[in-house]
């Protein structure tokens, strides 16, 4: 593992790996200053450009991406009143009103220094956590990995937002979807339907274009665009905190950076959930909490320190364990794929030297972030200017172009299209989509090790009771779908609502921002 650490290091400073971290970090911030696009849908559309990359290259881009979209997201915030991402939602209530007053450059600044902060917290949490989880999973073996993907596939469905039932039910067909193609262990065909294409499975680049990029681009062309009195249309102030103002945010910056780690951890959560957590509990903790709402610095720093701070955090998950903690961290998942790594426990042991490469990368971006952030923060301006017709059409563009490009393929844009209209009747319904992707990927590895366990166990269930681990996984598994229905739902909300003296309620501070 130490040798990996270092090997790691060495890789991540290597000038192509630099280059990829830079392209990556500035990609991302446009993507994120875009309104309406998201980290996941820009990821999934650049799987198919590493193909032609070494692993630890194409996969420092892609985690490049996903963390600068994250600070992209409050540009569009700040600007426009429209979050750039969702993780930038709970920016828009103290950043747009700064903005209006004529300090766009100091929100801006405010916020590029919290993710700052936020993101090299978690990427030393990463490096060292991730680790630790790693040496802890060295000897599982079939039946334990198949606990580990049960419990995966019940997190997110039971975490997923709306309908549990509508969680689990996506989580399901995505499960469906991950058995297309030939049995490893009979060597059978299923549901491939005379294709020969479909007997090696599923893309899963392409199944992630499709159902990320398509209703993406459905939705803003019918948006058009709906801000163009919001606008703040310039940045003339400075951007870069003073000293005091830098030590006035900095335990503040502390505690959110804290809580998107920790929200981060928990699969299905994501950077949405973080944010208005950590703006909460900054409004909790300050003196001045009628300031809220009127541009005060404490609400851009809480959720922009938050949002990047989970990165780091979905990611221990994500590498230790092969569950994704997030859509993103399950597309990245995906670029392990492309290149033939196997995502799951074994990660860090088989695949040391491109996964501590990762870790690094994370760091590195963190930086390069900040860099590129004032330098180019101001030229995104324009890019908030593009109307959402124009985007759309060439985000569809985009998507053909690289669902061909993967396998060159025309079948393979019939089925990025399938994937498309299967997105769009989830968004139609408000199911979930995340679930379905976190089946895609966990769905051959409950297959694989079903068959192993019960083999291992002479063709008996009992094998995965009488393995304590297995039977504390499937027991938490089992719990976090309890906890998410109604009896415990409302068993829950009876317990909130019982009066704590000296405590105010959680959620009164967010609601209250809300307005």
């Amino acid at each position: 593992m130490d040798s990996f650490f270092w090997i790691g290091l060495a890789n991540v400073v290597e000038p192509v790996n630099l280059a990829a971290i830079l392209i990556g970090v500035t990609v991302g911030m446009f993507v994120g200053a875009m309104p309406g696009l998201s980290a996941t849908m820009a990821i999934a559309l650049l799987l198919p450009l590493t193909y032609s990359f070494r692993p630890e290259t194409g996969l420092a881009l892609l985690a490049s991406l996903y963390l600068a979209a994250m600070y992209g997201g409050s540009i569009a915030a700040i600007l426009l009143r429209t979050p750039g991402t969702p993780a930038a939602a709970a920016t828009v209530l103290d950043g747009y009103p700064m903005a209006q007053k004529g300090h766009a450059g100091k929100a801006l600044g405010l916020s590029l220094t919290a993710s700052l902060i936020g993101g090299v917290i978690s990427a030393i949490v990463l490096l060292t956590v991730a680790p630790l989880l790693g040496r802890l999973v060295l000897n599982f073996g079939p039946v334990e990995i198949f606990a580990i993907a049960v419990l995966g596939i019940t997190i997110i469905g039971s975490l997923s937002q709306g309908s549990t039932i509508l969680g689990l039910m996506s989580g399901a067909i995505g499960l469906l979807l991950g058995m297309v193609g030939m049995d490893l262990t009979t060597g059978t065909p299923r549901f491939s339907f005379g294709f020969l294409e479909l007997f090696g499975g599923i893309d899963f680049t392409v199944a992630l274009i499709g159902l990320f990029s398509i209703p993406q681009a459905v939705r803003l062309i019918m948006q058009g665009n709906t801000n163009k009195n919001a606008r703040v249309s310039n940045v003339t102030d400075r951007m870069l905190p003073t000293g005091p103002e830098f030590l006035k945010m900095l335990p503040n910056s502390l505690r959110s950076s804290v809580i998107g780690v920790f929200v981060g951890l928990i699969p299905g959560t994501g950077g949405d959930t973080a944010s208005w957590f950590a703006y909460n509990e900054a409004k909790r903790f300050s003196r001045n909490k009628a300031e809220f709402g009127t541009g005060y610095p404490a609400g851009i720093v809480a959720p922009e320190a938050a949002n990047n701070a989970v990165v780091g955090g979905a990611l221990i998950p994500t590498i230790a364990l092969g569950i994704p903690g997030s859509a993103s961290t399950a597309v990245l998942l995906g670029g392990l794929m492309v290149h033939g790594i196997l995502p799951g426990p074994s990660l860090m042991t088989d695949y040391g030297d491109v996964t501590y490469t990762l870790l690094w990368a994370v760091l590195f971006a963190n930086v390069a972030l900040f860099l590129v952030g004032l330098l180019f923060t101001r030229a995104c301006v324009a890019v908030t200017k593009i109307p959402n017709r124009v985007v759309g059409p060439v985000i569809v563009v985009l998507s053909v172009i690289g669902a061909y490009a993967i396998n060159n393929s025309v079948f393979d844009i019939g089925l990025m299209i399938a994937f498309g209209m299967l997105g769009l009747a989830f968004d139609s319904f408000r199911i979930p989509t995340p679930p379905l992707v976190i089946g895609l990927i966990l769905g051959p590895i409950l297959d694989t090790t079903l068959q192993q366990s019960l083999l291992i166990g002479g063709g008996q269930w009992t094998v995965f009771i009488e393995n304590p681990i297995s039977a504390t996984l499937l027991v938490f598994a089992l719990l976090s779908i309890l906890q998410a229905t109604p009896l415990f739902g409302s068993l829950a909300r009876r317990f909130r609502t019982r009066p704590v003296k000296g405590a105010e309620p959680a959620g009164g501070d967010v609601a209250g921002s809300r307005e």
